[in-house]
């Protein structure tokens, strides 16, 4: 039997390097993609409570011409593998000097994460490793979380989840 959640949480977005997998500047190649075992753990719990999972990445390495926007869907795709499924992918393909609408600290992606997943951004625990995260999330209306990397990721996750009253979610099945 499912525990009910008392918070408003329905949804977690995550950015995506160095907070689901390890960073490798400007990564293209699917192969080098490393998740680490209890982020797994952790995202499987996570959805067998209910939660909806989305992904959000400035990925500037395609508008700085490093990267194809085809390699980044194929890196997405492994991290899908490793890690999903999640209920979607949202990138931000420009360089930080493009002025564009999407990058982060802006709150477009996390808009439309939430809007994909189903759920007001109200509803919705946004985690990043980057103060730009952080922003992104307050300027969408969401509940940010900052965590200092993958290592960190489950703790300080279930911690968050806790304080917000969402089950079954608890210390200790950190």
């Amino acid at each position: 039997m499912r525990s009910r959640r008392t918070s408003k949480i329905n949804a977690v977005i995550f950015d995506r390097d160095e907070t689901l997998i390890t960073d490798v500047p400007f990564n293209g190649d699917p192969e080098k993609v490393a998740a680490l075992p209890e982020t797994r753990a952790l995202l499987d719990r996570l959805r067998a409570s209910g939660l909806r999972l989305a992904v959000v990445s400035n990925q500037s390495g395609v508008g700085r011409g490093y990267i194809s926007m085809e390699q980044v869907i194929a890196v997405n795709r492994r991290v899908d593998e490793l890690l999903g499924p999640f209920g979607g992918f949202f990138v931000c393909p420009h360089a930080p000097e493009d002025a564009c609408e999407c990058r982060k600290p802006k709150p477009k992606l996390i808009l439309d994460a939430a809007r994909a997943l189903g759920v007001a951004p109200q509803a919705c625990l946004v985690v990043g490793d980057r103060d730009s995260d952080v922003a992104a999330a307050r300027n969408a209306g969401a509940i940010p979380l900052k965590v200092n990397g993958p290592r960190d990721l489950a703790k300080a996750v279930v911690l968050r989840l806790r304080d917000l009253s969402v089950a079954p979610l608890r210390m200790t099945d950190s």
